[in-house]
């Protein structure tokens, strides 16, 4: 039972319905420039770190996960991904420089709190699932896992994305959540309550890395934009895309639904950063940072 407890932690649960104003924090929000997502250096957030000046583009690490590096009118920006459970205080990045002595760059990371959930379900699989799903979801945690640790280098990777939807939020990233007590996984995407059917487009360029219809997620595509940056897109009704496809920015890959465990139909949107789960809505100008406009009930786990 502490396996199956253990498990279900990693791999979330269902949410209820909820109505709540999303207001992130902006102390951290200010860009260096509008071709980079905001700088805001907190457990789900981005550190958008300005490099030396240098002829060529270094690789850059956090935590040896290999970190994307944007060049901006000759300059080179490292724009690093802090996960939800990034422990606030002072960090690091390795700037490895051919032919020269590599560099170690100090960065600060502030603390944040995310709204808190608690919700009772009177069924208990919800919570705990059986012994035989743990087993598929084990499996699909693999493949997720993989996906997530994608690793290309295209000649441009975009950090301005369009809507994939357009409608009202729901859920919001960051969401701390208890199932009968029990905590659970933070929501570490952004939900889009749209209609089923709504087409689904590709926020910018990318290639299919693979797809297919998970316990938890239903329907869902993962697509790698280059350097680590990975965006996925859960309960969908169809899947229009394959694996290995490349896609354009706006093109469509599917449509909302409510595959998997999914109350109502909806679109949930993460966005991945050196394998970590960030904030989307620092990837989407078209989503202010401050907007507070009241979001709908959530029908997502």
């Amino acid at each position: 039972m502490k396996y199956l407890s253990s498990l279900t932690n990693r791999v979330g649960s269902i949410s209820t319905l909820l109505i709540l104003a999303m207001s992130i924090p902006t102390a951290f929000a200010t860009g260096l420039n509008p071709e980079l997502p905001p700088h805001q250096p907190v457990p789900g957030g981005v550190a958008v770190i300005a490099l030396p000046a240098l002829s060529n583009k270094p690789t850059v690490y956090y935590q040896q996960h290999r970190v994307l590096v944007k060049t901006v009118k000759t300059k080179f920006y490292a724009l690093v991904g802090l996960s939800l459970n990034t422990t606030p205080g002072r960090h690091e990045i390795q700037v490895v420089i051919p032919q020269h002595k590599n560099q170690v760059i100090n960065f600060q990371v502030h603390d944040k709190t995310y709204a808190s959930q608690y919700i009772k379900l009177d069924n208990k699989r919800l919570v705990n699932p059986s012994a035989a799903d743990l087993v598929r979801i084990e499996k699909e945690l693999a493949i997720s896992a993989r996906a997530f640790r994608t690793w290309t280098e295209p000649a441009d990777v975009t950090t301005q994305f369009l809507l994939p939807v357009e409608g009202p939020l729901s859920s919001p990233f960051g969401l701390k959540r208890f199932f009968n007590g029990e905590a659970r996984n933070p929501h570490s995407g952004l939900d889009f309550a749209v209609a089923e059917g709504t087409p689904v487009k590709a926020p910018a360029d990318g290639v299919v890395i693979t797809l297919g219809e998970f316990f938890y997620n239903g329907n869902t595509i993962f697509i790698d934009h280059g350097q680590g940056l990975v965006t996925m897109y859960c309960h969908l009704s169809r899947i229009d895309v394959h694996a290995g496809d490349k896609i354009t920015q706006g093109q469509i890959i599917g449509a909302v639904g409510k595959t998997g465990r999914a109350t109502g139909a909806h679109l949930h949107f993460s966005v991945s950063l050196n394998d970590a789960r960030v904030e989307p809505r620092l990837f989407l100008p078209a989503l202010s940072m401050e907007d507070k406009t009241p979001v709908t009930p959530s029908p997502t786990p």
